[in-house]
């Protein structure tokens, strides 16, 4: 018999396959359910529907359910970084940090307490254990790998951690589900952000951050509206700016194209591909990465400055141990400050960190031709 896994079980058909796979494999299961967000006066976060699909699934499999709330780490570590990061007029993303201070910090700190003697998520993703330390890989499914998400969690708690999914296709779990009988094979997969849920975005930030109406204005300088509050848009956005049908104007949407929190001005363009959308580089930090450093000296590789794009070939400069000069191969649209930007070798996660500022793209026009 193998030892005893606990598997973070979220509810969902993922985590669930994961612990079916586990017990399958002869191992020891033990399934944990943790809740980060405990204030919901209106219903939009689904976690105690999720809790109970968590103890369903782990009735039929025939093991034990844990639970325990991280809820004040996750508004110490995570929220209270949130809000800091959209009060400053930046685009975060909680996730990432959720992932390295939460589920694979305070739980699986918890499970070891259960004696856990590995760590499993359903996370699509895998590790690979060699001498010179654990590899973050790519999940077979291209169009579900998560390892944007996971880039910044530590060598230390990869070696620990199994991804018992990270080899399988989606309709493949589903699948494996379906014919287990488990209750969660069709449940849709959750999306967003647990404390925000289905609700307004605008609204939820409005009870944290007081919001400060100001000028919309053209890259020309022309007064077009007013906008509700910088922190509630984001680079490249088109929808939700109510400037439709202005006299004068060409008939074409509107994209934000910048912020200027000196002025609380937001920019707003015409052209889907408008130089100030376009970026030919961009500046990072601080910088997480896998192996516990980076390759040496200026190195070629590829990245992702947002989770739902393709990785695109890039020249990475250490400019001082916590931060990077990255010259993009072809200039990318709505680099946004805030957002992660993750960087891999082939199927490898290198690592990544925080995008600071872009820079132009006629800016470093002249430097991308040693992109390889």
């Amino acid at each position: 018999m193998a030892g005893r896994v606990i598997v973070a079980m979220s509810g969902g058909v993922d985590s669930s396959v994961a612990a079916l796979r586990l017990l399958r494999a002869g191992h020891e299961v033990q399934g944990l359910y943790m809740s980060n967000w405990e204030e919901d006066e209106e219903g939009y976060c689904a976690s105690a529907e999720d809790f109970q699909d968590a103890r369903r699934v782990c009735e039929e499999l025939g093991i034990p359910l844990h639970r325990v709330s991280f809820a004040r780490q996750y508004r110490d570590q995570v929220f209270a970084h949130f809000l800091e990061e959209y009060a400053a007029g930046r685009t975060p993303n909680p996730d990432v940090l959720c992932n390295r201070e939460i589920k694979f910090g305070a739980c699986l700190e918890y499970a070891r307490r259960l004696g856990a003697e590995r760590f499993a998520t359903g996370h699509y993703a895998r590790v690979e254990q060699r001498l010179d330390g654990v590899r973050l890989l790519r999940a077979a499914d291209r169009g579900k790998d998560q390892t944007y998400f996971l880039h910044a969690v530590g060598q230390e708690a990869l070696a620990m951690t199994l991804f018992p999914i990270g080899d399988l296709q989606k309709s493949e779990v589903r699948e494996i589900a379906r014919a287990a009988g488990l209750p969660v094979f069709a449940k849709r997969d959750s999306t967003g952000i647990c404390f925000i849920g289905e609700r307004p975005f605008r609204r939820f930030l409005e009870n944290y951050l007081p919001a400060q109406p100001g000028r919309i204005e053209t890259d020309a300088g022309e007064r077009i509206g007013e906008h509700a509050g910088l922190m509630f848009y984001t680079l490249g956005q088109r929808a939700g700016l109510g400037l439709g049908g202005r006299r004068g104007a060409r008939d074409a949407p509107w994209y934000v194209a910048a912020k200027d929190l000196a002025r609380n001005v937001l920019v707003v363009v015409q052209e889907t591909h408008h130089p100030l959308l376009m970026s030919g580089g961009f500046t990072a930090g601080p910088l997480r990465w896998i192996a516990g450093a980076p390759p040496a000296g200026r190195f070629d590789c590829r990245v992702q400055v947002r989770y739902r794009q393709a990785a695109e070939p890039c020249s990475v400069v250490m400019t001082d141990p916590g931060a990077v000069e990255v010259v993009l191969g072809r200039a990318q649209r709505a680099v946004t400050p805030g957002q992660y930007a993750v960087f891999y070798d082939g199927e490898a996660c290198l690592g990544g960190g925080v995008i600071v500022a872009a820079e132009p793209a006629a800016h470093s026009a002249g430097a991308r031709a040693a992109v390889v």
